[in-house]
Order: structure tokens, then sequence, then C-alpha cells
């Protein structure tokens, strides 16, 4: 039977990456460690200061995220700096993006004053979301936006942003008081309801962001678990009879293929909605109540 635990060990983080067997064989020796595990390389500690830092695969992904954006957007922001017209259906396709989330995202939620000032932490969010997403479509790779710690991260963010947001544009004490909507109510009763309702908005702040983090890892995790039962169904008729195995085989390839296309498609609409999302929780930090 299909272990259903065994198949989410290939959308959880890990110590190790897993290669196929027979790269996994070529490795010379010091990369596979000490210990070696067949089709497995092992991930680094690093000793800080006596304190042992685990290096793991979802950590590495996203520094390889992080080096992508650095190669693409480095050169692109050096050659529009220049002024050079948009060539090349690479630099179209960026720039049109780029254009989209601050026309149809960044703007229309924060506002034309505000807005420009956030479009760097919106592009980046949306732009590390997305490669981390597709990272997760390459074999033997996995997508850190599947991971609880990655994504609280980048609701953390998005919520320190916000917040500091408010404080500085509203000041530090009128930004939370602000939080209450301004209601005519006579002295005795606004006295009882408005640190009630300064609770449930600072409550309701808290779980949008946790609400945030929930749903891009809840996307993220559940397509890639399906795409590892799919395919452990291959394994698990293998010592079954034949023409059964072919059957399901072919089947599993082509709902693999199917369900991975549209983990493409869910890749870029997870990303949209962490932007727009981000763009309307500071858009709301601005225009308080």
């Amino acid at each position: 039977m299909l272990d259903i635990a065994e198949a989410g060990k290939h959308v959880k983080d890990a110590y190790e990456f897993h290669i196929p067997y027979f790269l996994w064989t070529w490795l010379p020796d010091s990369l596979k460690g000490d210990h070696p595990h067949p089709g497995s390389i092992p991930l680094p500690k690093i000793d800080f200061w006596g304190l042992e830092f685990q290096i793991t695969k979802f950590m590495v992904l996203e520094v390889v995220a992080g080096l992508l954006m650095i190669l693409i957007f480095v050169p692109l922001a050096w050659r529009m700096s220049r002024g050079s017209t948009p060539r090349g259906k690479f630099w179209n396709l960026f720039e049109a993006i780029l254009l989209f989330l601050r026309d149809k995202v960044a703007r229309p939620a924060i506002g034309h004053k505000y807005a420009d000032r956030f479009l760097p932490f919106i592009w980046t969010v949306f732009f590390f979301v997305l490669f981390c997403n597709l990272l997760g479509l390459f074999p033997w790779a996995g997508s850190p936006t599947g991971s609880l710690a990655v994504t609280a991260a980048l609701s953390g963010v998005t919520l320190a942003t916000v917040i500091g947001t408010g404080m500085a544009i509203h000041g530090p004490v009128n930004y939370w008081i602000g939080l209450v909507p301004h209601l005519d109510l006579p002295f005795l009763l606004g006295l009882m309801l408005k640190p009630m309702l300064f609770a449930i908005e600072v409550v309701g702040l808290l779980i949008k962001h946790v609400v945030l983090a929930v749903r891009l890892l809840a996307n993220m995790f559940a397509g890639h678990l399906v795409l590892a039962v799919i395919t452990g169904f291959i394994a698990a008729t293998a010592q079954l009879s034949i023409p059964l195995w072919l059957t399901v085989t072919i089947s599993s390839v082509l709902g693999a293929t199917a369900i991975n296309l549209l983990e493409l498609f869910v890749a870029f609409l997870q990303a949209y909605i962490f932007a727009f999302l981000s763009s309307i929780f500071i858009g709301m930090a601005v225009h308080l109540h």
C-alpha cells in the first residue's frame, strides 16, 4: 500500500538533497558525507561561535531564488536606468509583470501618493514567492513556500511593514488609536466599547497575516503532496502484475503532468495573491478608518 507519510517527506524540508541514484554514484565521496545514504547529499552544519547551525534544503533553495532575482533584475535595472528601449521577449516579459504590479496592484490598493514608495517591497515579495514556487516544480528540488517557517517569515515581514508604515505616517500613538473606527457614542458607552473594538482590530490584524501565511503554505504543500502521492502509486504497484503496473504508471504519469501544469498556474497565482494582499494591508495602514 502507498505510505502517505513517506510521500509527505518529499514535500518537507530536509537536511539533505535527494537525487537520482545513478547521479549519486558519480559524486565524489567528499559530497556524500561521512555516513552517506544512497541517493542523498547531506547538507553541512555551520559552527558559529560554538553554536551549530544546520543548513537545510529549503535554505539552499531560498538562496537560489535570491540569486536568480539578482541575476535577472540587476542587469534589467541597469538597462532601464540608461533609458534603453525594451528589447527581446525576456526583457518585455519581466517589464510587463513589473508594470502590472505597479498599475493594477500597488497603486489601486495603496494609492498613487505612497504606492511607489512600497513598489520595491511588493516586487521583491512577488518574485521571491514566485521563484520559490517554481523551484518546487523541478524534480528532486522542493518548494520553500511549502514550509510554514518560510511563509510565516514572509508574512511577518509584511506585518512589520504594515505596522511600521502606519506608525511612520500617522505617528506611533495615532496609528493604534486610528485602528478603532470613529463612532459617535456617549462617553460611558464609548469607554466600554472602544477598548473591546481596539482588541478586536488588533487580533484581526494578526489573524489577517496568519491567514496570509497559511494560505500560501496550504496551496503549495497540498499541490506537491498530491503529486507525490500520484507518482507513489507507480512504486506501490511495482510488485503486482505487469498489466496493472503499466496501467497505473501511464495513468499516474498523465495525471502528474496535468497536476504539474496546474501547479505552474498556482505558482503565479499564489505569488500574485500574496503581493495583492500585502498591498491591501499596507493600504489599510496608510488610510486608517
